[in-house]
């Protein structure tokens, strides 16, 4: 005689805690209270909130790869190339999360764009200080950069430090000279304040290690890089794309010269010897 399988009770799953004294953990971890009431709409065109909020998100995701980076130059710093290389990547999937913020504006209208544009006054990305920030750390070093945070001294103060920092590209060079590759003594002792400008000695340098094995750490640091390299171009890209999409030629919101501007800045390589240096290999 066969024994029949007892059919198996179905349980509930136990309910989640739902009583806190006060607010909730995760209000008080993530602070979404905070986040989702910082939207101040200055118009009445309903497009403006998604461009807020985008450009918000944007904001956030700044912030986290200026983390990313500086955790990558101080390990640089203290030779611990493997811990530089695992932030180099998390920045890399956070860059393309960056770069995905463009979708909700790709496809403004100049008529859409201009329902809400005055609400900006003269405000610009342009202006961001976490961006600014992003960009010193790139090497991309101008001291006229700090002038539009004057007027918040904290800001200013943070900003003046990155200025006067090695950037990220400055801590891979000083890491390969102390491996005993021939970088120049011009570039290790360099104003670091200044634009870093590219060197024949040191695309000779990136030729020699990406002549020798794949595998190699220093090879693997370079690659790292050059897939941030890649993904600052394409942001730069998008946002000329979009800018160009939605107001054409006209002057940038912050009194550039808009998309020519863009233009300009799209034409410039990240760490320019790690891509020069593929042409003799």
């Amino acid at each position: 005689m066969s024994h029949q399988a007892q059919p198996v009770e179905a349980t509930e799953p136990e309910t989640p805690h739902l009583d806190f004294q006060g607010t909730t953990p995760y209000e008080d971890y993530v602070q979404a209270d905070v986040l989702t009431h910082l939207q101040h709409t200055l118009s009445d065109d309903p497009g403006e909130m998604v461009f807020l909020v985008t450009t918000q998100v944007m904001e956030l995701w700044f912030t986290v790869i200026v983390h990313e980076w500086e955790t990558a130059a101080n390990a640089l710093r203290e030779d611990r190339v493997p811990v530089a290389v695992a932030a180099l990547k998390r920045s890399v999937r956070e860059l393309e999360a960056l770069n995905a913020s463009w979708r909700p504006l790709s496809q403004l209208t100049p008529a859409q764009f201009n329902a809400y544009r005055s609400a900006l006054g003269e405000g610009s990305g342009f202006q961001s200080a976490m961006y600014r920030r992003m960009e010193f750390l790139l090497g991309e070093k101008s001291a006229s950069m700090l002038v539009p945070h004057r007027g918040a001294p904290r800001v200013h103060a943070e900003l003046e430090k990155a200025l006067h920092e090695p950037s990220l590209y400055d801590e891979v060079l000083r890491l390969l000279a102390r491996r005993g590759h021939a970088v120049p003594a011009s570039v290790l002792q360099r104003d670091v304040s200044l634009r870093y400008e590219p060197s024949h000695d040191v695309e000779a340098v990136w030729t020699a290690l990406y002549a020798g094995p794949e595998d190699d750490e220093l090879a693997r640091l370079g690659e790292a890089l050059t897939d941030v390299a890649e993904l600052v171009w394409r942001w730069r890209n998008d946002h000329l794309v979009a800018t160009r999409r939605a107001m054409g030629a006209k002057a940038g919101t912050g009194g550039s010269a808009g998309v020519a501007w863009l233009e300009k800045r799209a034409q410039k390589n990240v760490f320019p010897e790690l891509w020069t240096a593929r042409s003799h290999v």
